[in-house]
């Protein structure tokens, strides 16, 4: 008789010897989940020559590490990975599996869901555990319909429920005071006839922005008219970012790596400056742990007013250069105090 499904996974996405930010955000969020329904925290962790990687994520207060390490695993390409990970779900019956909003993550993610036939609840906001006909089961929180609403998914009949979650959501995990998990080597065949690609060569680009780890973010909407100019000297005064919505990416005004909310990327920031940005939910997810949101907008009955923690009303193009002095102002005086 099959076991029951047991154990929270995250799939443990790795470049150049290092993992991913979102990779460590949803070992902390596992080991919440699973402290809420009594489960363990688990990790998938599949690449070549993978051990110290493995032993690093124990590092982070997982109770185990389930590795397949292959020559055939040491890029990423989907077929490969894809059989690497069904073959360690079907050994051992994850009841979760959680996986970066990626690139490579999604591409896996809706292959493993396609193969067990099981839900997969993509771009989650939050997630929780829900209790549904007796069962506990994971809830995925995403938002719809231009974000006028939000959804709560759960999955009840496929196994591994499965949900996919953007980097920045939650916070990351901290190194564990102590280890107590341990790292079980997998051996997985992988049928080297059955992958269609082959990596010839790599090229990473290479970017100096993170919204994810913005101490301070200062955020361009519609409103700039394409004028970032205002926004990008407040951020490097204040050794900050910038960041944009999603109409000023799709205008061509900024690189998509600066977009924030449900279909960019989401940041715990200090501070939010937000500029002539209208307030819609889709992006508002992106920003709402910050510490503190600015909001700059000539309309008063802007809806960004509702999630902010100060509100400008005006024209940005003359409150941003009155805030600049003010920031240069203040900067000159630390130095002059500080001789």
């Amino acid at each position: 008789m099959a076991r029951s499904p047991k154990g929270i996974w995250v799939y443990l996405e790795h470049d150049r010897g290092s993992f991913e930010g979102v990779a460590l955000e949803l070992i902390a969020k596992a080991k919440e989940l699973a402290a809420a329904c009594g489960d363990v925290a688990q990790g998938l962790l599949l690449g070549s020559r993978a051990a110290q990687l493995a032993e690093e994520a124990l590092g982070y207060g997982l109770d185990e590490v389930f590795v397949a390490d292959d020559a055939l695993l040491e890029e990423y390409v989907t077929d490969s990975y894809t059989q690497a990970a069904a073959a360690l779900i079907n050994e051992h019956r994850p009841n979760i599996l959680l996986i970066g909003a990626t690139a490579n993550g999604r591409d896996l993610a809706g292959r493993l869901a396609v193969r067990f036939k099981t839900g997969l609840t993509a771009d989650c906001t939050n997630l929780e555990m829900k209790d549904y006909d007796g069962e506990r089961l994971l809830a995925g929180e995403v938002t719809g319909f231009g974000g006028g609403i939000a959804a709560m998914i759960i999955c009840p009949k496929g196994r591994p429920q499965m949900a996919t979650v953007r980097p920045g959501i939650f916070k990351a995990a901290a190194p564990a005071h102590a280890c107590h998990g341990k790292v079980t080597l997998c051996n997985v065949k992988i049928d080297a006839s059955n992958i269609r690609t082959k990596v010839l060569q790599t090229q990473r680009e290479s970017s100096t922005h993170d919204v994810t780890k913005a101490k301070y973010l200062v955020i361009g909407g519609r409103g700039t008219k394409g004028d970032f100019s205002g926004i990008e000297e407040l951020a490097r005064l204040l050794k900050g970012e910038v960041g944009a919505t999603r109409v000023a990416v799709d205008e061509g005004w900024v690189s998509r790596e600066l977009q924030i909310g449900q279909t960019g990327y989401a940041s715990r920031p200090k501070v939010a400056i937000v500029c002539g940005v209208s307030g819609a939910l889709q992006f508002t997810v992106g920003i709402a742990e910050s510490g503190k949101i600015v909001s700059i907008n000539s309309d008063p009955e802007s809806p960004m007013f509702e999630s902010s923690d100060y509100c400008l009303v005006g024209d940005m193009f003359q409150i941003l250069p009155a805030l600049i002095k003010e920031v240069q102002a203040a900067k000159r005086s630390r130095e002059v105090e500080s001789r």
